[in-house]
Formats: C-alpha cells, sequence, structure tokens
C-alpha cells in the first residue's frame, strides 16, 4: 500500500513524553517543524513520566499502542520530540517497522533544506555528520533505507554508507573550509572596524519576523515566510539612520527549543558575528502564548555565546495583534514590521544605542583636510558651520567613534 497522502506528503505521527509543562510547548512546536519539512501530520502521541525510557523512549505498553495506531493509519514517519540514540531508533522500529526519527533529526532536514550559500551547506552537512556518527552502529540499516523523504537530506546516503574513518575525514575537510570562510569574515570585520562603523545583529527565536524586519529596514529581499527557519543563511546590509549615520545590519539564524548541540558548534563561525556586534536587536514575537520561554531561549544561547551583557533592543513585534501597545521604554520598542508600525521609532533607538555617547564639539578644517571634514559631515548631526580664508569651522554632536578619528581637528 502506498502510505503517501495526494500531495506526496510523509503521514507522520509526533510522539512526546510529558516531563513538564514546557514539553506541552514544544510537542506544538514540533508539528510546527513537521509542517515546515513537509510531512503530514495526522496524530500526536504523548505519556506523561518522570524521565524516559532508555531503550525505548516510551514503555512498552504505549509502544505497542504506537505500532497498532502506526498499522491503523498508514503512518510512514514517526517523529520523537527528543533527540535519540541509535539504539533508541532502532528499539522503535524493530516495533513499529517504520522509519523513525528525532527532533534534532528533524531541524538538521529543515536546514538542508533551507541552506542556500556555500557556507550554510557545509554547516549543515557538518552538523548532520556529527550526529550521525556515534549512532552508525545503533541505525546502521537506517543508513541504507531507500526513497529519500525526511530526515534522508543533506550529505547524502553514499556518504553515510562509508566507514567511520571516512566520516571523519570528511568533518575535518569540513571543518577545515569553515575555518577559511571564518577566516574571510574576520577580514571582513577588519574593515568594519577600520572604516568605525557599527553594527548591529538581529537575533530572536525562529519565526519571530527577523528576516520581515531586514526587508523593512533595507529593502534586502530576504526570503521571508510564515514557517519556521525560513531563513537560514545570515545576512547583512548598510543602513542609514535617522542622524544621517550608517550602521552594519545582520541578520542571524533563529533559535529554537533544544537547539541542536552540534548545529549550534557548526554554526559558531557566523555566531560569531554577535561577538563582533556593537547593539544587538531581539526580535521577539509578542503575540506568541509562551513568549517568555522563548526569550529565555533566546537568552541561553546569548549567554552560552558570552554575548549576554552586550547593550541590546527588545524589540516586540507583531504588536499590532495586542489589544493595547505598551509604551515604548529605554531599551523595549514595540512595532509590527509587517505593518511598518513603530519603525522610526525603532530606527531612533538603534541610532541612540549604536551611537550612544555624544559630545557636542567645535572642530576647525583646513581646506586641504576636506577628506576629514566631509567624514564628520557624512556621520554627525552638524549644529553649527562658519567659513574662513583659511578653512571651516565646524560644531557638531559627535559620538565618541568621530571624536577619536577627528580628535586632531578639534578646537575646543
Amino acid at each position: 500500500m502506498d502510505n503517501k497522502i495526494n500531495d506526496g506528503k510523509e503521514k507522520a505521527v509526533l510522539v512526546g513524553v510529558l516531563i513538564d509543562d514546557d514539553d506541552r510547548e514544544s510537542i506544538e512546536e514540533l508539528e510546527e517543524l513537521a509542517n515546515t519539512a513537509g510531512a503530514e501530520v495526522v496524530g500526536v502521541m504523548t505519556q506523561s513520566r518522570s524521565n524516559v525510557d532508555r531503550n525505548s523512549y516510551i514503555g512498552k505498553g504505549k509502544l505497542s499502542e504506537l505500532k497498532q495506531f502506526v498499522d491503523n493509519m498508514d503512518i510512514d514517519l514517526v517523529i520523537i520530540n527528543d533527540e535519540l540514540s541509535g539504539s533508541q531508533i532502532k528499539n522503535i522500529e524493530d516495533i513499529v517497522n517504520q522509519k523513525v526519527i528525532d527532533r534534532t533529526s528533524l531541524i538538521l532536514d529543515i536546514f538542508a533544506k533551507r541552506a542556500k550559500s556555500a557556507e550554510g551547506m557545509l554547516q549543515v552537512e557538518l552538523a548532520q555528520l556529527k550526529y550521525r556518527l556515534p549512532r552508525l552502529q545503533g541505525i546502521g540499516n537506517d543508513l541504507s533505507r531507500l526513497g529519500g523523504g525526511i530526515g534522508t537530506r543533506g550529505p547524502g546516503e553514499t556518504k553515510l554508507e562509508t566507514d567511520r574513518r571516512h566520516i571523519k575525514e570528511r568533518i575535518r575537510a569540513i571543518e577545515a573550509k569553515i575555518d577559511d570562510l571564518r577566516r574571510h569574515r574576520e577580514l571582513l570585520r577588519g574593515r568594519r572596524r577600520k572604516n568605525e562603523v557599527p553594527v548591529v545583529a538581529i537575533i530572536g527565536y525562529t519565526n519571530a519576523g527577523k528576516s520581515t524586519l531586514m526587508n523593512v529596514l533595507t529593502n534586502a529581499s530576504v526570503y521571508a515566510e510564515d514557517k519556521l527557519f525560513a531563513t537560514l543563511d545570515p545576512t547583512s546590509r548598510k543602513l542609514v539612520l535617522p542622524s544621517g549615520r550608517e550602521i552594519v545590519l545582520i541578520d542571524t539564524v533563529g533559535f529554537i527549543r533544544k537547539l541542536p548541540h552540534d548545529l549550534v558548534e557548526a554554526f559558531k563561525s557566523t555566531l560569531e558575528e554577535l561577538k563582533y556586534a556593537d547593539v544587538l536587536l531581539h526580535v521577539i514575537d509578542i503575540s506568541a502564548k509562551d513568549v517568555m520561554h522563548k526569550i529565555g531561549v533566546v537568552e541561553g544561547v546569548l549567554k552560552d555565546l558570552d554575548v549576554i551583557n552586550k547593550p541590546k533592543i527588545n524589540v516586540y513585534n507583531k504588536s499590532d495583534l495586542l489589544d493595547k501597545v505598551p509604551e515604548n521604554k529605554g531599551d523595549s520598542v514595540y512595532i509590527s514590521a509587517k505593518e511598518r508600525i513603530g519603525i522610526d521609532e525603532l530606527l531612533k533607538a538603534v541610532d541612540r544605542f549604536a551611537y550612544s555617547d555624544l559630545f557636542i564639539l567645535d572642530f576647525y578644517f583646513s581646506y586641504a583636510n576636506s577628506n576629514e571634514y566631509l567624514f564628520l559631515k557624512k556621520n554627525s548631526k552638524i549644529l553649527k558651520e562658519e567659513y574662513d580664508e583659511k578653512g571651516i569651522k565646524i560644531k557638531a554632536q559627535v559620538s565618541a567613534m568621530e571624536r577619536n578619528v577627528l580628535k586632531d581637528f578639534i578646537v575646543s
């Protein structure tokens, strides 16, 4: 019997162990992930336990119930809401006689589908190989599956059928390539530092509206869709602030519950952008019912990356869905990127944070110092300008960066 539904999607059942309240919301998110991967979820099976079963994740009774459901509903994919060992996957497959993947494999599959750049595809392949290497013995049959489908995208079957030594060699080769790309990115960072352009990085939980905001602010044409991990590859664009000063705005990969460790490790060269950013824009879906937990997930990743104390603006997106929008205060701005509400206020906040230390100073430039004069005109707020036969006297509101660059031209 052909288990595929009419549009070719795999019919899936979700399975989760409920240990605390967060696990219920995690199951709901797993359904979004499954839909994003292209599955058709036809059932959800949960079991309340104090901990997962070491051998089969769920107990024997629940496993038997799962087997019956899979047979009755012609299920061809079982998705587990936690990361499993190879032996756990094999034990479940031996009973249900259908393909079993865990949450980590599902997320990696989505990343493989979404990655478009050479670096993004390398990072995903690295994460997949590191995930599968310790599971070779437990899921040997899984590596020889035919027909593809969810959980099989990425490195490809031929790579996975090689032995550990060959996989380790491939991992080393990918790591070397990513290291080369990291060094190239460091050169680009060095150029930005030399030009003294502040860097502002957009961060947030997946599907919070980061890419939509990037498009609104910079007309970057970044792919944006109401799906988890709609965009994966980082994007950077220049942005002119209301003051006339420039920043570099960087979009980053979204975070999620139980983000696979290997994925975080693989994307560290990309996430390093956060370490070198001057300001973080934490985009938050204020309409989400579990908004506080999602904020905690993002802050947890920021803590792991040692950037939790960076200057940060909390950008509460989708505020048009609220009955009453709170007042903007300090580091909190309420917007709707989709409806372009509150964007001016956000830009003013970015201006304030990116150029936080402002000074009113007098400068004098001889006509021979036209480059320095133009630099000041472009990057600061001019309050007064006077000309004489030898040069130009300017009173301007400047940042610490501009003050340092032009310190030789300060007259008071």
